[in-house]
């Protein structure tokens, strides 16, 4: 099975996607995860609401909302126009909606990382005079290494296979927006275009799963350096 040009330029696409969600959306998805493992403050709950609230939107919806928001029209994309910043069926577009849809799974993972650190290794760090910020570099993140690297590459595996927000905010443009996802729905409406199909389910399941394998094997080195073992 052999791929098209149209169809290597979605997976590259595709992977240029998930990278820059990824990278954007990480230090966001730190702070807020370390905001919900540790903050006691007013509006906590919204917050946690807010994140995971793309879990259980339909995408279709997700992607109305940013059209709404980031469109020509939209308040927010009248107002970074003029930044050069467009998203409205751009791949910049694609990149937002997938790091929105991958963003509760990656809080998720770091969030959990961060509750399972002792607070008392928290205490007695402080108690040595650090501040707040290097205490947190020092201490809590190392610690917390395992899951922000599972987060991370689970959020660019859900990036990789984002579909529904993506084809509905930027819409599904051979070579400027048509993602790996949405190159299968095109090619599924074509005559003679299973083989096509199959070849990119294929590489998408490859791409995946080495993904997952990679977070697995990154995650298990960590906990081994940080055990000294």
């Amino acid at each position: 099975m052999t791929l098209t040009a149209e169809a290597w330029e979605a997976v590259r696409l595709s992977l240029i996607v998930a990278f820059w969600a990824t990278a954007v959306s990480l230090p966001i998805g730190l702070v807020t995860a370390l905001a919900l493992a540790r903050g006691q403050f007013p509006g906590k709950a919204l917050l946690n609401g807010l994140v995971h609230l793309p879990l259980v939107l339909p995408p279709v919806v997700t992607g109305y909302i940013l059209l709404l928001l980031f469109g020509a029209q939209g308040p927010l994309g009248r107002a970074l126009a003029p930044l050069g910043l467009v998203f409205a069926f751009r791949w910049t577009g694609a990149v937002l909606a997938a790091a929105i849809m991958a963003f509760p799974l990656m809080v998720r993972a770091i969030r959990l990382a961060i509750e399972a650190v002792d607070p008392k290794l928290e205490d007695a760090a402080g108690s040595c005079g650090l501040p707040p910020v290097l205490v947190f570099f020092r201490v809590t993140l190392p610690l917390a290494m395992p899951g922000v690297v599972a987060g991370a590459i689970l959020a660019f595996a859900k990036a990789m296979g984002e579909f529904g927000a993506t084809i509905t905010f930027v819409s599904n443009i051979p070579g400027q927006t048509q993602t790996l996802p949405s190159a299968v729905f095109a090619f599924l409406q074509v005559p003679g275009g299973e083989a096509t199909v199959l070849a990119l389910v294929a590489l998408s399941i490859a791409i995946s799963m080495a993904a997952l394998l990679l977070s697995e094997a990154l995650a298990s080195r960590i906990r081994r350096r940080v055990s000294g073992q």
